[in-house]
């Protein structure tokens, strides 16, 4: 079988499949879900922890995920605290909307099998 090697990591075939895509989705997605519970980041870690140890590339997508729901509720701390000093006022809902937007984009982008990288995002979980 011939390896090849796609977005940091070595896949035995040349595209993610139809199930490794919509668990790449759901990764994204589920933030959105997950979030009414207040704990955005809580759904792309179960995608990672079940799914992610069966697809390489399901993996890489749940880690993006959580990579960016963890830099989104750092940045909702940090204008939170800021709103005392009128900035964060303006700040929170820049941050909610910016973080709805970019796990759509995300979401759509790994259901056409395309890896996707948040901007701006801190690389906690390697």
């Amino acid at each position: 079988m011939e390896m090849q090697q796609q977005a940091g990591f070595i896949t035995g075939s040349p595209a993610p499949t139809a199930d490794e895509k919509t668990w790449g989705m759901i990764a994204h997605l589920s933030a959105l879900v997950a979030s009414v519970v207040g704990f955005p980041f809580l759904g792309p870690l179960i995608v990672w922890l079940t799914k992610g140890k069966e697809s390489p590339w399901v993996e890489a997508q749940a880690k993006e995920a959580l990579n960016f729901q963890i830099t989104v509720f750092i940045a909702l701390v940090v204008s939170a605290l800021l709103t005392c000093a009128v900035i964060g006022i303006f700040l929170l809902p820049l941050v909610g909307l910016a973080a709805l937007v970019l796990s759509i984009i995300a979401g759509i982008k790994a259901n056409n099998g395309e890896m996707y990288r948040y901007p701006a995002t801190l690389r906690l979980v390697k």
